[in-house]
Parts: C-alpha cells; structure tokens; sequence
C-alpha cells in the first residue's frame, strides 16, 4: 500500500500553507498514494500567538478543512492533516487537533493531542504549550485503507501509557505529525519512534516539520516510517518535500507471529516497594 509523506516548512500565513499542501496532495494522488501524512501545525507555525489566534478558528469555521475535503474526493485520496490549531469546542483556548478525511471527502476522526510540551531546555529554549492549549482525554483509533489507524501528536511520543493502549487494541498503524525542536530530535527522535513501532509491532508514520520557520523556530525534520520490526524504512532528512513509500502490510502478521507479545502480554500489578 503506497503512502505519501510530506515534510514541510511551514510558514505563519496558513493560505500559504494550504495551497502547498494541496499540491501535494494532488501529487500525492498522481504518484498512487492511498493515503497522504502531513506534519503537525501543517496550515501555520507562528509562535507570535497574537498574530497567530487572527487565524485560529473553531473547527466548523476553518475553510481549509473544506478545501481539504474537496480535494480529497477530486483526487480520491485519503488525507491526514497531521495537526492544525483550532479553537477548543469549550472555548476560549485551542486545541492542537488531528484531522483525518476520507476519499469521500468526509472527516474520519479528530484528535486532541494529550500531551502538551511545557519545558526548558539546555538551549534556552522555552515552551509553553498549556498557557495557548487545551490538552485532549482519549486516544482516538479509526479504520482506514491502510487498517487500524491510532492517531498521536509530537511530544505524545515520550509517554508510552498511550502507546500501550493503541498496542492492545491491534492497530496497524500509529501516526505521529511532529514539530520536533533541534535538540531533542538529534537526541531523542529516531529512537523513540523505532520503540513505539518495536513495541507495538506495527508501522509508524510520522510526517515533520524541518528547517527554520519565518517566526524564527528552528525544527528537526527527518520524516520517518517505521516499520513493525523497526526498521526505518524513510527517512527525508532535512529537506521539505514529498516522499513515497509502499507499505507491506503483510509485515504486520509475520513480526507478531515472530514475537508474540500481544498473547504474552500479562497484567501488571501495584508495584511493592522495598525500604
């Protein structure tokens, strides 16, 4: 089953955004993809959140998930937005939400992203997702051309308890949109996606962002697919563009016939602790 990964540098005005993914997902259609991955905040990366809120708007009133639909059915493609800000159903926060359409150009499923991205780093750099975003409560799976879809976003990858979840409900694929900042990539990136793959023995798609933005945020890129043996099986580097690459679903079968840890998977108690 194709797939196509797109790897962006995403700007602060989302028509801009827009307009280069609906490109690619034009392309994406023309190169046999099923299905297309963009990254997380694909529509706008813009930490000047005055001038980003200009833009945010409640779900029902973001166009461009109508134009996305629109070219979804035109191009008889299933598109995953990675994450887009939008405003909170309860308002007045945000949400960083993933959106999922189908070729029908109907939305599959949404997603919250759970984990929000609070911290300082040796860099200087400082973050502070929770002071503009509401966190989502519930993992969110869906079926989709590729199987059973769970959907996470970025910082979501270092907490494992949601990992565990999508790995005892079977799930083929688990997607990952990211963000990721220069230095906890280098550090971190690669080894964690080949782990949630590894260890829920099913494919990982995780579409980024790269390069350095117009708001003066620099981001990781390297694009990965990983297979359920954890193989990386793409890897874009650090260089927007559009990548193809043919899953074999049969992996799935033979790598959990291989080890079989969802039959020897045991509950776990309390731990007893020792003074």
């Amino acid at each position: 089953m194709r797939i196509a990964v797109h790897q962006m540098t995403s700007g602060a005005l989302p028509a801009t955004n827009v307009l280069e993914m609906i490109g690619a997902v034009e392309a994406a259609a023309r190169g046999g993809a099923a299905m297309y991955f963009a990254p997380e905040m694909s529509i706008m990366v813009n930490r000047k959140r005055d001038e980003a809120r200009l833009h945010i708007f409640n779900e029902a009133k973001t166009e461009s998930i109508e134009r996305f639909g629109e070219v979804a059915t035109r191009n008889n493609i299933w598109v995953h937005l990675g994450s887009i800000p939008v405003v909170h159903d309860t308002g007045p926060q945000l949400a960083n939400r993933s959106v999922v359409i189908s070729a029908k150009g109907q939305i599959e499923a949404r997603y919250d992203k759970i984990h929000l991205f609070d911290v300082d780093l040796k860099s200087g750099e400082s973050w502070r997702e929770s002071s503009a975003y509401v966190g989502g409560d519930t993992p969110v799976i869906l079926n989709t051309p590729l199987g059973k879809m769970g959907l996470a976003v970025c910082y979501d990858i270092r907490f494992p308890d949601l990992f565990s979840a999508y790995a005892k409900a079977g799930v083929d694929i688990i997607t990952l949109p990211s963000a990721f900042t220069v230095p906890t990539g280098a550090a971190h990136w690669h080894a964690l996606l080949r782990a949630r793959a590894i260890e829920s023995e099913c494919f990982v798609i995780a579409a980024a962002q790269c390069g350095l933005h117009e708001d003066g945020r620099e981001t990781y890129g390297h694009s990965l697919v990983v297979d359920p043996w954890g193989e990386v099986i793409l890897d874009m580097g650090t260089t927007p563009g559009l990548a193809f690459v043919d899953l074999n679903l049969d992996k799935i079968p033979e790598v959990r016939q291989q080890i079989p840890v969802h039959q020897n998977q045991r509950a776990i108690a309390e731990p007893r602790f020792y003074e």
